[in-house]
């Protein structure tokens, strides 16, 4: 890959030579429409079912699933979404199917792109950006296609396209191979659990003895902001990655401040847990923390890390259909949870062993899409 990149020279790209082409010379939109309801062909692919600045389509649907005309798409062509452009949702088909509505079907022209380099132009923030550019509507902004075939890109000369093709898949091959190694090891992880948790020889505990939970407070919200002023504030939509996106410029009471390490639940929606693992942050409402009792082994916090969502997807199945479910502080405390007799501090090592593998790849996997996205904006 090093060497590759060296001999290509990305930084030094010369584009005297490069030429500007209108959209609709580059790629050719396919409207061949199919009716779900009659059609023989068995896979259907949403928007739903491509993922931001990924190439690759790892979910399906079928046309069982769908009403009304939708696209027929052949191997080879590139479905790309049309709404909310700012998604970056651009894959490549390897199947005869159809797709959304809400989408376009391209076909590159060999004449003008590689259609090997072609899905890769089009994840580049030159394209991307001016796709959001161009796209029209309120809610849900859409690009029209008399507005796009008009676009005009830089291209490189046909005889160095072959090259960039082979460097972009060769990273593409990197993040797969990566990918494939998550997928073995969180398979392994969930059957080691799924032992664990079903053994006979466990016994169950309250979870209510052992913990102490505290409930988020209801701050202001006529004082939250987005420009990092004041105290990192931690909402529902924040506990699975960790992330900050509200601040909060009033008083506050210390025992609200979360710290890294520290275990919450979101007590609205999907019921989602984590281990908080950024800088130190306020517990808004509807947003609760668990902590074990003073005399409890902390062996049993780790063991929760690894089993407490189990528990709460439970309860989420439990309560009847509703707009968005809700927990409540009495629903953990009743948690019987089953806890191995003997040799705890040895499962709990051998899980969290998974855990830091599983980290470590998702970082590597981070980093390797991070180094891809960079290689593609040098090139375009």
């Amino acid at each position: 890959m090093e060497t590759m990149t060296q001999k290509i020279d990305l930084n030094n790209l010369d584009k005297s030579d490069w030429e500007a082409f209108k959209f609709e010379e580059i790629a050719e939109k396919i409207s061949e429409t199919v009716n779900p309801n009659t059609t023989d062909l068995e896979i259907y692919v949403g928007l739903e079912h491509i993922d931001a600045d990924d190439i690759h389509i790892r979910r399906f649907g079928t046309p069982n699933d769908v009403k009304g005309g939708k696209l027929r798409c052949y191997p080879g062509d590139v479905i790309f979404g049309k709404r909310r452009a700012y998604q970056r949702k651009a894959a490549i088909v390897n199947f005869e199917g159809i797709c959304s509505a809400h989408a376009f079907v391209f076909r590159a022209n060999p004449e003008i792109i590689d259609p090997n380099l072609f899905p890769f132009f089009l994840h580049s923030d030159q394209f991307m950006h001016r796709m959001v550019d161009i796209s029209v509507g309120g809610l849900s902004p859409t690009i029209n296609w008399g507005d796009l075939r008009q676009q005009e890109f830089l291209l490189p000369p046909k005889d160095q396209q072959a090259k960039l093709a082979e460097l972009l898949w060769a990273m593409d091959e990197v993040i797969e191979r990566e990918n494939e190694v998550l997928i073995r090891l969180n398979v392994n992880y969930a059957s080691e659990k799924k032992d664990i948790y079903e053994s006979q020889e466990n016994k169950k505990i309250v979870l209510g003895e052992k913990i102490n939970i505290l409930s988020g407070f209801a701050f202001k919200s006529k004082l939250f902001n987005t420009s990092n002023e004041g105290m990192p504030l931690i909402r529902i939509r924040d506990i699975a990655e960790s992330k900050i996106e509200t601040y909060y410029s009033g008083e506050f009471d210390e025992k609200y401040l979360i710290k890294r390490g520290d275990l919450i639940v979101g007590m609205d929606g999907d019921f989602i847990m984590n281990i908080w693992d950024n800088e130190d942050a306020l517990l808004n409402q509807r947003v609760l923390k668990i902590r074990l009792n003073e005399n409890e082994n902390s062996l049993l916090f780790s063991y929760l890390n690894h089993f407490l969502q189990k528990e709460l997807d439970k309860i989420h199945l439990g309560i009847g259909a509703t707009t968005v479910k809700h927990l409540a502080v009495s629903d953990v405390r009743k948690i019987k949870l089953p806890i191995p007799k003997n040799n705890v501090k040895t499962v709990i090592e051998k899980l969290d062993l998974f855990n830091t593998n599983i980290k470590n790849i998702e970082y590597k996997i981070s980093s390797s899409k991070a180094l891809q996205k960079s290689l593609i904006n040098q090139v375009f």
